[in-house]
Order: C-alpha cells, then structure tokens, then sequence
C-alpha cells in the first residue's frame, strides 16, 4: 500500500491540487449568480418539504373561492379555473416535481456511471459492447424514448422518473467511462495491480473515487434538464395523474386560458425555469470547482 499511496495524485501544499489552491478557486467561482442559485433551490427543497409552512391554502380544493382571480395578496399566483390557489399548487407541486428529477438522477447516475467505469476499466471487447448499447440510446430522442418507457410502464411519477432516467443513462456512461480510461492509465492504479489487487477491489478502491467528482457535477446539472423532461411529460398527460399538483401538470392545466388567466401558465412557467437555471448554475460552480 505504501507504494500505491506514494503514487496516488498527492495534494500537497502549493501543488495544483492542494487544498489552499482549491478554496481559492472555490471563492473564485462562487458568485452572486451561485448565492441565489442556492438560494432559489433551497426555497424549492423547503416547498417540497415543509408545503404547510408556505401556504395555508388545500392544493386540491376550492371551496368557495371564485374561479380565474388574478393575482393578489391572497392568492398570490391568483385562482385556476375550479377556485384552486394556484401558489399552493406550485409549492405542493415540489414534492413531485423534485422527487421525480431526484429518482430520475439516480437512475442515470448509478446505472450510466456502472456502465461507465466497467466499459473504461475493462476495454476491449466489453468496451465496444457496452459503448453500441449507449450509442443506441443516444440515437434515440430523449423524449420519445421517455414516451415509449412511461406507455409501457404506465402513467405515474415514479415511472415518469424511470423514463427520463433512462434517457441519462448514455450521458453518465459516456463521461464516467473517459474518466475510467484517464485514470486506468495512471502509475498508480498499475501499482494496486501489481499488488494483487483484484478488478472489482482496484475499481471501487482507487478509479470510482478518483473519476467521481465530474460525475457528480453532471448529476446536479442533470436535475435541471430531468424536471424540464418531467414537467414535458406531465404538460402531455404522462406523468402525474390529475388532481395531484405537479408543475408540468399545472401548466397544462393553465393553457386553455393563456388570453384570460396568463398566471395560470406563466408564474408556474417561471418558477420552473428559475428552479432549473439554478440547478444549471450551480452544477456550472462545481464543474470549475473540481475540474
């Protein structure tokens, strides 16, 4: 081991990757945009957390609020068309909206990175197998292929989530796997090899954690793009299923008054974009940060 770790990347003072040059390179990159960036999706984890705090409106029922309100003190995205708050629909639609995106990531992170570390790991034959497999998926549009999985696993959030993970698989194992090549080649891993170290030990051991962390920065961008396919598909009647509040859902719901009610559309439409420029955003910092 002692060989292994005198030739493992060091981070020693005044080396690239030491720690002072990396805190001065994370203040460099850390700016205003990034703060409300922060800010914005923790306003966002809260809403899907802790709705109640935000609204005392019910999401689903409304009572005897007259119909088509425009914004206002009290309801502050203005009424839908049943006398629903449509701010509370938005906040109680986080739940979804996150929870799909999250699901989502993580079945493209940990199925595209797998895929990813095994194909640059092992080369040869298995490389090229594993790399047509990925050429497929990326052959195909992101969204028709997410329309195919949810038809066949049916309407839902979860299967929503699974479709548009799908579609994130090839991305994640494109980026893993050049990590895997850039980092098998290294003095380092020769030497845990040489050591008698076993395929499955040299991978979790020594390439997954020294290629994760563009990985990482490739899951915060992609919740972004995954709430953009979930809402897509919940605006198309596939994802959540009616009255459940999901952003995508809510915006369908709005279009047929665009020229009478325009709130219903563009404040949801808003947050939305907002939400997901800050997850662009912020996944831009961390790429500069650990790059």
């Amino acid at each position: 081991m002692s060989l292994i770790s005198s030739l493992a990347p060091t981070s020693g003072t005044g080396k690239p990757g030491s720690p002072a040059k990396r805190r001065s390179r994370t203040r460099a990159n850390i700016g205003p945009a990034t703060i409300v960036s922060a800010l914005v999706l923790l306003i966002a984890i809260m809403w899907a957390l802790f709705p109640g705090l935000f609204t005392q409106h019910d999401p689903n029922d409304g009572g005897t609020t007259p119909a088509l309100l425009g914004p206002s003190l009290d309801h502050w995205f203005g009424t839908d068309q049943t006398g629903r708050d449509a701010y509370a629909r938005v906040v109680y639609g986080a739940s979804q909206s996150l929870l799909a995106a999250l699901v989502a990531v993580g079945v493209g992170l940990i199925v595209g990175t797998a895929i990813g570390l095994i194909a640059g790991t092992r080369r040869g034959w298995v490389d090229d197998v594993l790399m047509r497999l990925i050429d497929v998926l990326l052959s195909i549009p992101a969204i028709l292929l997410s329309l195919s999985i949810v038809v066949v696993l049916g309407f839902g959030t979860i299967n929503a989530a699974i479709a548009v993970g799908v579609t994130a698989i090839a991305q994640f194992a494109r980026l893993s796997r050049s990590e895997a090549v850039r980092i098998n080649t290294s003095d380092f891993v020769a030497a845990a090899y040489g050591s008698g170290g076993t395929f499955f030990s040299v991978l979790v051991r020594h390439i997954l954690p020294n290629s994760i962390s563009p990985v990482l920065s490739l899951a915060v961008l992609q919740i972004g793009s995954a709430i953009l396919q979930i809402s897509t598909l919940g605006f198309l009647g596939y994802g959540t299923p009616p009255p459940t509040p999901e952003w995508g859902l809510i915006i369908a719901e709005g279009r047929n008054f665009v020229a009478t009610a325009w709130w219903l559309t563009v404040l949801p439409g808003f947050v939305v974009m907002a939400i997901v420029l800050a997850t662009h955003q912020i996944g831009n910092t961390l790429r500069k940060v650990t790059s």
